[in-house]
């Protein structure tokens, strides 16, 4: 049975924003007084209307006062916060580094850390905002998942099941341990915390991508969609989600969405290369000619191809040495020799001649497409090592690969490494979506095993 994650229906009441008064961005900005958590929700919610550009204005206005001199802490803790929520994690890393007395802002500084990948650093900016007052709950919830993300899940699963009396009914607290079971491995488990933390909090952006990924990883696209759309509601954004978000688009020949999500990453990292890259091959992709002929003819092809040998009139000899040699369309006999046809018990120059003549009638011969992966069975070279067969049966799966390599393999039908390295460099450029950045994440995931593609 596929495996298949549950819709999640969210109610109208959870989709509502508290309703307070309007919230004035210059007097947060301007004020010299501690950050609140309440501010800083607010905030976010903010820069997910009408007020971001009035946002991204005061940000600016603050950064550059910092950078001309200003050394009052809460100018630059505001300044910071403001770049966090924008989704400028480098910017907000800069400035926040400096703060220490304000707690919100060394709480965001931990969340900036955590999406930079420093999660050690993290932590400790946690640890220090809970000694300042900060939700020493929530506190410890994010330092859990720091640790857990610099590889101690032991000490984090210890950190929540030791605050679960206080926790367990926010959403944090059930993303958390879900995390937990997703990195042991058990994901039905982890998806079940995901969705219950989503339940809780419809806008909690790390559970929707988590789920996005699952169902991506699943092959259940539409959802998966849907889930990344809805991390993407509120700021700050995850440039993860947007990536992910983009190659999904592209996939579906969504080429204008695609390279929306491609250039907001590059607009919050403007050093971000796989946006750079994904954004050179929508660009080529769409500046391919299509001709509608060749087409036309390619799927005529395909379809004769396709056609079972069954549908033809041969010999009982004939038909029932193609069956033992498991060939059942004309397209099979185009990928053998007629050295390994005659190698098949009873089959004979008569037989021989008569697969010939049927082929030449549809202009076709045996072996015109010998120079194609033989896709009804893998060969593995006998004078391999056990070590290297190993390898070459092993699935292309486990090499980790992107979503839009994982799309080609399954679209070229290729699941083994030895199979993959069959493929010669140019026959992968001409599948669909299939682009050098592609064809590089191949190269470097075969060479890290010691192998490499045909011809390469």
């Amino acid at each position: 049975m596929p495996f298949v994650i549950a819709r999640i229906c969210v109610s109208q009441e959870a989709n509502e924003v508290p309703s307070a008064s309007p919230f004035s961005i210059k007097e947060f900005f301007e004020s010299d007084n501690l950050l609140t958590l309440d501010q800083l929700q607010q905030l976010e919610y903010a820069a997910g209307t009408s007020q971001l550009t009035e946002i991204r204005q005061v940000v600016g206005d603050l950064t550059r006062r910092v950078e001309a001199g200003e050394k009052r802490e809460s100018v630059v803790a505001r300044a910071g916060v403001g770049a966090y929520v924008l989704s400028r994690q480098s910017q907000a890393d800069r400035l926040l580094a400096t703060v220490s007395a304000d707690g919100v802002a060394l709480f965001a500084h931990g969340q900036c850390l955590t999406s930079l990948g420093r999660p050690d650093e993290a932590a400790a900016r946690f640890e220090a905002a809970s000694r300042l007052g900060v939700d020493p709950v929530g506190c410890a919830l994010r330092r859990a998942g720091a640790i857990r993300a610099a590889g101690r899940v032991d000490e984090a699963e210890k950190l929540l099941r030791s605050v679960a009396a206080s926790a367990a009914s926010r959403a944090e607290y059930s993303f958390q341990m879900g995390c937990i079971w997703a990195d042991r491995g058990d994901s039905l488990t982890a998806v079940e915390y995901f969705e219950r933390a989503v339940d809780m909090d419809p806008h909690h952006s790390r559970a929707l991508f988590w789920l996005a990924a699952e169902n991506a990883l699943r092959g259940n696209d539409d959802e998966a969609i849907r889930l990344y759309e809805r991390s993407l509601s509120r700021p700050p954004f995850y440039i993860g989600a947007l990536l992910n978000l983009g190659l999904l688009y592209e996939d579906r020949e969504n080429y204008q969405a695609a390279a929306f999500c491609f250039r907001r990453v590059r607009e919050y990292d403007p050093n971000n290369q796989f946006a750079e890259l994904y954004l050179k091959d929508i660009e080529a992709t769409q500046g391919m000619y299509y001709d509608e002929d060749h087409a036309k003819q390619e799927a005529r092809m395909k379809q004769l191809l396709g056609r079972p040998v069954t549908d033809f009139e041969l010999s009982v000899r004939s038909r029932n040495c193609l069956q033992a040699m498991n060939i059942v369309t004309l397209g099979d006999l185009t990928e053998v020799s007629e050295q390994e046809l005659l190698a098949g018990k009873n089959f004979g120059e008569t037989s021989l001649m008569e697969i010939r003549e049927l082929l030449q009638a549809h202009g076709l011969r045996i072996g015109q497409h010998l120079h194609k992966i033989h896709s009804r069975e893998h060969i593995v070279d006998q004078s391999l090592s056990p070590e290297e067969q190993a390898m070459m049966n092993k699935l292309v799966t486990d090499l980790n690969l992107s979503v839009r390599s994982r799309k080609c393999m399954s679209r070229l039908n290729i699941q083994t490494v030895g199979q993959l390295c069959q493929r010669t460099p140019d026959e992968l450029l001409a599948s669909r979506n299939f682009g050098v950045t592609s064809l590089n994440e191949i190269r470097e995931k075969l060479k890290e095993n010691g192998m490499r593609l045909r011809n390469d």
